[in-house]
């Protein structure tokens, strides 16, 4: 079956932090090479580790595991001088996903494999990578995980939504309208409550309204008691498949200066298990923190409420349908309004602003331009 129909179905586990499974293992000097810390590096130097990470998540009892490409993309890797081997680093990463998956596959229980894009280190909107460039850089990224057998794509740990964007162009460009791989996008939404680049839930989900995008998600930053007000918005707002992989709780410094995740894998299951009841959600997870541990409790707890386990269906006759709103890259605004009407005001004009004033009497448009888009 594929991922897609399988959605339909019942909420899917996704497995936990790779990261953090990662930091407990034993890594020599010769598998890291030149580039400690490319956790990515290790679908070539280590693949016996990261075999050992899917296996852990998969006898957890995830039905889904990502692949060890967060940061595969070539803006990313160009950090360790790796960006030409892009293409050859999320290859492997899928295809030692894909054995693992097809190893503890079977018919009551398939398993399925999603390709991780993370965010990078430089986001378009604020001006650090152009997007032509991103793009180029992810449709690498992402034949190659096709090319390694993913089921689907998860964009996560978003945090700009140009940088969404240019992830969704490269996918657009490779597999075309009818393509059978699931398309999930993940965002994070910070304490503050917006993404990093300052962009609300709201505006986020009607940013991404007009694209294919199979399932909407929130993933780190916070613990699944602080993500719960934001699915209460994207479950009002977005019309299809809902996700959630929170953090196990909000990290504390130790004295000894590493970071504690303190919630525990009963207390974090019980929540995210009523998270996914309260909200219908299609998938479940964890993020940073979490352990395989976290995930064993999470499947448990997800059987135990089988009676609660149906997913909000694709649409809703009580769920709106975004394109019913505008959004800047900050915040959402609804184009039906009572009282009506809706008034759509200039963002600067030749009478209140005198730097604007002076570019248009100098007719240079570019600058009046550039005023108009950074106030």
């Amino acid at each position: 079956m594929k991922l897609k129909d399988k959605l339909k179905q019942t909420p899917l586990l996704l497995d936990g932090a790779g990261g953090t499974w990662l930091q407990g293992q034993t890594i020599t000097a010769e598998q890291w090479g030149d580039v400690e810390g490319c956790n990515e590096w290790l679908n070539l130097s280590a693949p016996d580790i990261i075999r050992g990470l899917h296996r852990a998540y998969l006898e957890a009892g995830s039905d889904i595991i990502e692949t060890n490409t967060f940061g595969a993309a070539p803006a990313t890797l160009g950090e360790y001088d790796l960006a030409d081997r892009a293409y050859e680093i999320s290859k492997a990463g899928a295809q030692l996903a894909r054995e693992c998956a097809d190893k503890f596959s079977t018919p009551e229980q398939p398993r399925y494999i999603l390709g991780s894009i993370g965010p990078g280190t430089k986001l378009p909107s604020l001006g650090q990578i152009r997007f032509d460039d991103l793009c180029a850089g992810y449709k690498i990224q992402i034949q190659g995980l096709l090319d390694g057998g993913v089921d689907g794509l998860i964009i996560e740990t978003c945090q700009d939504p140009l940088q969404i964007k240019a992830v969704l162009a490269a996918a657009d460009d490779i597999l075309g309208p009818d393509s059978d791989i699931v398309r999930y996008v993940s965002v994070t939404v910070e304490a503050a409550g917006t993404l990093l680049v300052g962009t609300s839930p709201a505006a986020a989900a009607t940013i991404l309204a007009p694209y294919p995008i199979d399932v909407l998600g929130l993933n780190c930053a916070t613990g699944p008691d602080a993500m719960e007000h934001h699915l209460d918005t994207l479950h009002k707002l977005w019309p299809a498949h809902l996700a959630c992989m929170p953090n196990a709780g909000m990290p504390e410094a130790r004295v000894d200066g590493t970071v504690l995740y303190p919630l525990e894998p009963k207390p974090f299951a019980e929540k995210v298990a009523e998270l996914a009841r309260q909200y219908g959600l299609s998938m479940v997870g964890g993020c940073c923190g979490t352990t395989p541990e976290h995930i064993r409790e999470l499947r448990k707890t997800l059987s135990e409420k089988r009676a609660d386990k149906s997913v909000r269906p694709t649409c809703g006759a009580d769920t709106p349908v975004c394109s019913s709103q505008v959004a800047s890259l900050f915040s959402a605004v609804d184009l039906t309004q009572e009282p009506a009407p809706l008034f759509i005001g200039e963002r600067a004009n030749a009478t209140g602003s005198r730097k604007f004033r002076d570019t248009l009497l100098a007719d240079d448009y570019e600058n009046a331009f550039h005023i108009l888009t950074v106030l």
